[in-house]
């Protein structure tokens, strides 16, 4: 291949990639200053749900059932528990 063709190969591989490119760096410049923003508004608004949360009761806040409260009984065992067959065997 001569030079001239090869030239011509890569600005047809690459002239698309190098034209994208500059506008996707021109729009991630403000990024940064957006990205601070967005952290700055879930900062507060993480903020105001843990001051929510203290003052709160266990209750969600739709108004349903709380949360279940722990007891010390054993729970109730809902079937008995046969062995199997082949069990047997498998220690042998």
């Amino acid at each position: 291949m001569s030079t001239t063709t090869d030239i011509l190969t890569a600005a047809g591989l690459l002239g698309p990639g190098i034209a994208l490119a500059v506008p996707v760096l021109i729009s991630q410049r403000g990024a940064k200053t957006d990205s601070a923003a967005v952290k700055q508004v879930l900062a507060e608004s993480a903020a105001e749900r843990a001051a929510r949360a203290v003052t709160d009761s266990a209750a969600p806040p739709d108004g349903g059932e709380g949360a279940p409260t722990l007891t010390d009984r054993q729970p109730a065992r809902l079937a008995t528990v046969l062995p199997f067959p082949g069990a047997g065997r498998q220690a042998a």
